[in-house]
């Protein structure tokens, strides 16, 4: 019998699905061309030239692979992300990966948009001759820009899914324009040797394992939302290959866009600060005009219409009091007054970097429970009829998988630990390890409890 409290889920059958294998990769593409992954590549700069890129491959084809078994299950099943995490926590239990995803949609939508935020305080320091930010009296233009972008937020949602998809392939056009053009100013100034060469001060520079965690928790902010849009692939290598390549392809170029550019900058400059990783500071640096900042602002604006949508859809499956459209709304004033709290602290880079580790501290576990459940506990065969039954097996007990949430809690708390210790966190990070054992403890569990039924049985 239906549990009418968690209301009805929606599983697209095959026949219903229209999503080719090049509009999966073009989407994948497009989530990582845009100014969060350029100014993620401006901050692990800071491990030179030859870390950062190597350490960027890596963690790239480990988080993406996990990204197309994440895809996989959304064409397997036909259900969207918030809903498959009932199955392994529990119908009530996935309010937790639910809650999740809403702080850290609406995170990178802070992030985005204090990002365009700076680039508009360039263009009125242009026009009316105000302060950059980061200058006395500079906090008028920022504040000037939040404003402006929160108002292109509320209207890029407002017009629908439809035009927001058209919008953004623009956006991602532009961005193109202005990564190629970018490259050619810097290349006309440095050498790829001399950016090659460089090396940040020793005060300032990261080790491998930072970057590690870093470059994780940025990637997998991707992994829960998978399914949203595997869900309507029509054959499954569009469900995995697909996202994998694209995700790693966007990444690695726009991310080796911020190393290159941000160390170019380090060099003319002959001076390395870590807090001017941010785009609108890069082409303010190297010359470029307010066209790279309108830019910049356009696609701070398309990326963040599917930040808002998506932790607005999360929000919905905790409640049916509100509609889709009421929570993508509220979302986004409450990403508002979050793109306030880097004001508050000396740098953005520092709200910025933390904001990574708790991904990677809470996000991270999750992702391993969530991937352990499906392929190693439930061998890939999941009851779609049973994700909205109070007398399905996703009930548990009153609604709760105890043992996921006993193991995702184990891994953070194992998180906080590991970044205690130098030697893991300077070589492979924090991450990685406590996602490990997120998944031995759910899987070692789950397979005791299961036995342990079989002989009462």
């Amino acid at each position: 019998m239906e549990d009418k409290s968690f209301g009805r889920v929606e599983s697209i059958p095959k026949a219903h699905r229209h999503q080719s294998y090049w509009d999966m990769f073009a989407t994948w593409v497009g989530a990582n061309a845009n100014n969060g992954t350029w100014y993620v590549g401006g901050v692990i700069a800071a491990c030179g030239f030859a870390t950062a890129t190597t350490t960027l491959i890596i963690v790239g084809v480990i988080t993406y692979f996990l990204l197309a078994l994440s895809g996989y299950m959304g064409y397997k099943t036909g259900l969207p992300a918030m809903a498959l995490t009932r199955a392994s926590f529990g119908l009530k239990g996935s309010y937790l990966p639910s809650v999740i995803n809403v702080v850290q949609f609406i995170g990178w939508a802070a992030v985005n948009t204090f990002i365009a935020a700076t680039s508009i305080s360039y263009i009125l320091h242009d026009v009316l001759n105000w302060p950059v930010y980061g200058q006395p009296g500079g906090l008028k233009g920022l504040i000037s820009g939040i404003i402006v972008m929160s108002i292109l937020h509320l209207l890029s949602i407002s017009m629908g899914e439809k035009s927001v998809r058209i919008i953004e392939r623009i956006g991602i056009v532009l961005v193109f324009i202005l990564v190629i053009w970018e490259s050619i100013v810097v290349f006309q100034n440095v050498s790829l040797s001399e950016i090659v060469s460089w090396q940040a001060p020793d005060a300032l520079k990261m080790s491998p394992g930072q970057a590690v965690d870093v470059l994780a928790a940025f990637n997998l902010a991707w992994v829960t939302s998978a399914s949203d849009f595997t869900r309507f692939s029509k054959k499954r290598s569009s469900s995995t290959w697909a996202p994998f390549f694209g995700a790693n392809l966007g990444l690695i170029w726009f991310a080796m866009i911020g190393i290159i550019s941000t160390i170019a900058t380090a060099i003319t400059l002959n001076h390395f600060d870590a807090n001017n990783s941010d785009p609108s500071t890069i082409a303010s640096k190297l010359g470029l005009d307010v066209l790279a900042m309108l830019v910049i602002i356009i696609t701070s604006t398309t990326a963040n219409a599917v930040n808002l949508m998506s932790a607005g859809s999360a929000l919905t499956n905790m409640t049916k009091r509100l509609s889709l459209t009421f929570s993508i709304v509220l979302v986004t004033i409450v990403a508002v007054l979050v793109t306030f709290i880097p004001i508050f602290y000396s740098t953005f880079l520092n709200v910025f970097t933390a904001f990574l580790d708790g991904i990677g501290m809470f996000l991270g576990p999750e992702i391993a429970i969530f991937l352990t459940d499906f392929y190693l506990v439930a061998k890939r065969k999941y009851r779609v009829d049973h994700f909205a039954s109070r007398t399905g097996k996703y009930w548990y007990t009153g609604g709760f998988n105890w043992i996921a949430i006993a193991s995702w809690l184990i891994a953070v708390l194992a998180y906080g630990y590991i970044k205690t210790v130098a030697v893991l966190v300077d070589s492979i990070g924090a991450t990685f390890i406590s996602m490990l054992i997120a998944a031995v403890l759910y899987y070692v569990v789950s397979r005791l409890t299961a036995n342990g039924k079989l002989e009462e049985d």
